[in-house]
């Protein structure tokens, strides 16, 4: 039987990962919302694949022991909805990578937004999506429109190349006090104040940064 310290120790193992968990779930809402992807979160994600494993080994040595099911059955729900989280954040980030897997390579800031395995995925799913464009259909068209990411060679841009849409709007809480630009630099300046707890419908573009810096949150 496991003693009340190595349960006390779990209790205090599962109450300091609550933080992490909120953190994944507002990583996980925010990559959901935005529509562009956001930095990656190295950190966050491998402290969360540490506390499931830790979870996993606690929650074997539970029922080898024989503690109480219903005991067990709490830390298992805890851990799904950890896994949950982990897993949708993730595949969330690879639909994006899919979707816009040329622009997130050629752009320097997209590209640094990617994990290192999430740059292989993504090279690799341009160059076999490249390839079977070649041999499909561009091989077959005139040498001026074989390019796969230009309409014909006399573009100056890869216009064939899908952009996320920064001016959508979306719907964000304000964590802290925020005073926000609402136009572009040379256009006439005009700010908008947010409250803590306030809500806003709003250009994604414009809470971009406070987004990043953790000052907002998507809904």
């Amino acid at each position: 039987m496991a003693s009340n310290s190595d349960l006390g120790s779990a209790d205090f193992e599962t109450l300091a990962s609550t933080s992490d968990v909120e953190l994944l779930k507002r990583a996980w809402r925010n990559e959901k919302a935005a529509p562009e992807i956001l930095p990656y979160e190295a950190a966050l994600i491998e402290r969360a694949k540490g506390q499931i494993e830790l979870v996993e080994e606690n929650i074997e040595d539970y029922v080898e022991n024989g503690i109480d099911p219903l005991v067990v059955s709490l830390y298992q729900m805890d851990l799904d909805r950890t896994q949950f989280l982990l897993r949708s954040y993730l595949r969330v980030r690879l639909l994006k990578i899919e979707k816009f897997m040329f622009h997130n390579l050629k752009s320097e800031e997209a590209e640094s937004r990617l994990s290192e395995q999430e740059k292989v995925f993504a090279k690799s799913c341009a160059d076999d999506l490249a390839k079977h464009f070649e041999e499909s259909v561009l091989l077959k068209l005139p040498e001026n429109y074989q390019s796969v990411l230009k309409q014909s060679l006399i573009s100056e841009v890869d216009d064939m190349v899908p952009q996320p849409h920064l001016d959508t709007f979306v719907v964000c809480r304000s964590k802290n006090f925020v005073s926000l630009n609402l136009y572009e630099e040379g256009e006439s300046p005009e700010t908008v104040e947010m409250e803590r707890g306030d809500l806003y419908f709003i250009r994604y573009k414009i809470v971009k940064g406070a987004i990043e810096s953790g000052k907002i949150d998507l809904i």
